[in-house]
């Protein structure tokens, strides 16, 4: 049977010219179905960058279970594929350190990476093919005067989460960084096509995007359920870029510490629903690690929070994220982690949440009433330390502040939910809801301007205004052309096809 037929998804993005044309043109990621076949190692740095892996069966060469807190910060410079990662072995307190993949467990000698100094902090080899013959944690390699082996081996064959053909559509071609530069050479035809053809293409990237997230989500959902990839992913954008990795592991950990507290306290703002808000915020923060050792200003709230995780913090250890996990440089107070924790808590006691979710796709909404009608389920409306404080050690704000801002629900939306909401209702084969989500994605309101889409803007369009991008599809759209095309050329567009599709679209415009 017909891959697509048998996956709604995957139908959807077959009928998306721009995906169509990607495959047809940039089909040196595509995998044929073969048992034996080894994948591309670019392609296994996607899967260990976005985790595409089946966490339950990551085990070391020699036995050892292995949690991944944080797979580290992609490098592209000279030295181990992923600089930082932070790295649990079953029975060990989480480790830091840097990982290396190669295909096979011999790369470690063949790469020279046993002799070369940049490679002494590399805790774990992450390899395609398993290890026949485990070496002992910290025995040197065969090379005279090498550097120690690597704590451990771990192969990833028999532990990805899709197929290699599936994973190469999805992640073969995405983000590296950005190049600097002027207007590209896409630059020129795009300002000669007419505006509906430029429109077109935009919408068409855009819903590439929106099939990459959904099909993320969906993944996530065939380990753990539906509810449960919607939460790791809601956490995962409170983390924004620079903390996705221990937002998510919250996620993960968050039946653990809501034991039963959603049992306790009934969604109303009674004193009950208030205590168990402020056990659960207490218990996320212990485990994240980011109750602060010294007094802050905010004595009374942090006090009895600690008091409550000293009581705890026993029971907990082993899940305890290590210090450091957090990358709390250059965050503005009101994204800092700490109040998104306290915003992820109310969301976790909610009760019928997920419910809400399904009624406000299914409700008429005009365009305009789109922001305000999803803020109605997802904005916390009061908590009664976080709606006054950035942080645990800020002064306390005159008038309260919501815990989540217009620009944040529009992340959110885009990111997440309507991601969620759309590959749900192709999974159930339900063509009327996800024509829904479809059309809320493409109506959606334009979100804040950023750096990368200022990028853009530039490379594309020759530094437009941003009042060009009159929605959120059309920045969605911008960030993907980036990502499919800027992020493998260099700043002087060598080898990109971007124009030779324009040429096509043209070609299609016009009806020729």
């Amino acid at each position: 049977m017909d891959s697509a037929t048998t996956n709604p998804l995957r139908a959807a993005a077959e009928a998306n010219p721009y995906l169509r044309w990607r495959a047809a043109h940039m089909a040196r990621f595509a995998l044929a179905e073969k048992p034996d076949q080894r994948p591309p190692e670019a392609l296994l740095q996607r899967v260990w960058l976005y985790q595409r892996l089946l966490a339950d069966r990551l085990q070391t060469t020699d036995g050892r279970k292995v949690r991944i807190l944080h797979p580290g910060f992609w490098n592209h410079e000279p030295g181990p594929d992923f600089r930082r990662a932070v790295i649990q072995f079953a029975g060990e307190p989480p480790v830091c350190g840097d990982v290396e993949i190669d295909l096979v467990p011999g790369g470690w000698e063949q790469h020279g990476h046993a002799r070369n100094a940049a490679y002494r902090d590399v805790i774990l080899h992450v390899t395609w093919e398993p290890q026949t013959t485990p070496a002992s944690v910290g025995t040197t390699s065969a090379t005279t005067n090498a550097l120690p082996l690597p704590r451990a081996s771990l192969a990833l064959k028999h532990a990805l989460d899709s197929t290699l053909p599936e994973l190469s559509f999805w992640l073969g071609l995405e983000p590296k960084p950005a190049p600097e530069g002027l207007a590209g050479k896409c630059s020129a035809p795009l300002r000669t096509l007419p505006a509906e053809t430029v429109n077109q293409v935009l919408r068409q990237a855009a819903h590439a995007r929106l099939l990459r997230k959904a099909e993320l989500l969906q993944a996530r959902a065939r380990q753990h359920g539906w509810e449960a990839a919607l939460r790791e992913g809601l956490f995962g954008a409170l983390g924004y870029k620079r903390n996705v990795w221990p937002m998510r592991r919250l996620a993960e950990l968050l039946p653990m510490a809501l034991g039963d507290l959603r049992e306790l306290a009934p969604d109303n703002e009674t004193s009950n629903h208030h205590d168990s808000v402020f056990t659960l915020q207490a218990r996320l923060m212990g485990l994240a690690g980011l109750l602060p050792g010294e007094l802050p200003k905010s004595v009374e709230y942090f006090r009895r929070a600690w008091d409550l995780w000293w009581r705890e913090a026993d029971r907990f250890a082993e899940q305890k994220l290590p210090p450091g996990i957090w990358n709390l440089g250059g965050i503005r107070p009101a994204n800092h982690p700490q109040r998104r924790v306290a915003t992820a808590a109310h969301w976790s006691l909610r009760k019928g949440m997920f419910q809400e979710l399904d009624r406000w796709l299914e409700r008429t909404i005009e365009s305009p009433d789109l922001v305000a009608s999803l803020t109605e389920i997802l904005q916390v409306r009061h908590d009664e330390f976080w709606s006054y404080h950035w942080t645990l050690k800020s002064a306390r704000f005159p008038r309260p502040q919501p815990l989540l801002g217009e620009q944040r629900i529009t992340d959110l939306a885009v990111n997440v939910v309507l991601p969620w909401l759309y590959v749900r209702a192709l999974s159930g084969r339900n063509e009327t809801l996800a024509n829904g989500a479809e059309s809320r994605y493409f109506h959606w309101p334009a979100g804040e301007d950023n750096s990368v889409l200022k990028l853009a803007r530039q490379r594309l369009f020759g530094g437009v205004s941003a009042r060009f991008l009159k929605s959120a599809v059309h920045q969605q759209g911008l960030l993907q052309i980036i990502r499919d095309f800027c992020d493998h050329s260099d700043s002087t567009c060598t080898g990109c096809q971007f124009p030779d599709l324009l040429a096509a679209a043209a070609a299609v415009g016009s009806g020729r």
